[in-house]
């Protein structure tokens, strides 16, 4: 009786300690035990929003063809990117994950409102390893038809690094680990190439994904209400993420008081009018 109390206390505990752990913000990739911190200065994110990407960096896309970035920009598209390596133990897989999720609740479609590139920032990776990681992430989408949209890049470390560079995404080699430290966020980017919004984390959802995609389309993607409804949101750059206007919730509030109290008016002077031209007053002689 102990042993199974002692099992089952020792169940619990571990339990405990690991939802604990999940609500402990990771600075970077992996664990940084005994990581030098000359080598933690080398990773982070640092926005460069404004900024623009080069169209001549060079890629290889999933079908193992060589790209130049232009071949993803100024087609009427924002962009969705993240920066991963494919053969990550954890955290990629959790950015890519919540990605999915996000754009699953879309009612936007990738290819046609938008474009997503999931680079890796790892030489070593091959367009084949780039091809069955798509197709994974396809079939947990549930969604075949974006494939057009969605893109799994490899590259070179010069040119990846040069990517990396321009949008403030830094990350390192740890000898110790043999694993990548770097940071978790989602760049967007408008169809000429321009850092508009970054989304840190690995939770993406869809109203911030809606949001960031807004932002880097300048307002032409989304329906008229799509567009009311952003207007209540504001991204706020120190928490990386969007957050509710109240000063633009009580404007809309206003207007959509004033508008209801308007057809109100309206309908009661139109049924006033009706009924006083139904019943004349009778004139005398």
């Amino acid at each position: 009786m102990n042993q199974i109390l002692h099992v089952t206390t020792f169940r619990i505990i571990a339990l405990c300690s690991f939802l604990l752990a999940g609500w402990i913000p990771v600075p970077h990739a992996h664990s940084q035990h005994n990581v030098p911190p000359e080598d933690l200065a080398n990773v982070g994110i640092t926005e460069k929003l404004g900024e623009y990407v080069s169209g001549d960096i060079r890629l290889v896309n999933e079908k193992g063809e060589v790209v130049v970035l232009e071949k993803y920009l100024n087609n009427g598209r924002p962009l969705m990117l993240a920066m991963v390596y494919f053969e990550c133990p954890m955290l990629c897989n959790l950015i890519l994950q919540g990605m999915m999720k996000g754009v699953g609740e879309l009612s936007w479609q990738p290819g046609r409102e938008y474009d997503i590139l999931v680079v890796s920032i790892s030489p070593t990776e091959t367009p084949e390893l780039a091809m069955a990681n798509k197709q994974m992430y396809l079939d947990r989408l549930g969604n075949h038809e974006a494939s057009d949209g969605i893109h799994f890049l490899t590259g070179t470390e010069e040119q990846v690094r040069r990517l990396g560079d321009q949008v403030g995404f830094y990350y390192q080699w740890n000898e110790q680990t043999q694993e990548y430290m770097h940071g978790s966020t989602l760049i967007f980017l408008s169809e000429t190439g321009r850092v508009s919004r970054y989304l840190h984390g690995i939770d993406y959802p869809e109203l911030m994904l809606r949001n960031a995609l807004s932002d880097a389309a300048q307002g032409r993607i989304g329906s008229p209400i799509d567009r009311i409804v952003l207007y209540c949101f504001q991204y706020d750059a120190a928490a990386g993420s969007y957050v509710p206007v109240a000063v633009n919730i009580m404007k809309l509030g206003g207007a959509v008081t004033l508008l209801v109290l308007g057809v109100f008016l309206g309908f009661f002077f139109l049924r006033e009018r009706k009924s006083g031209n139904s019943n004349p007053r009778q004139v005398s002689a």
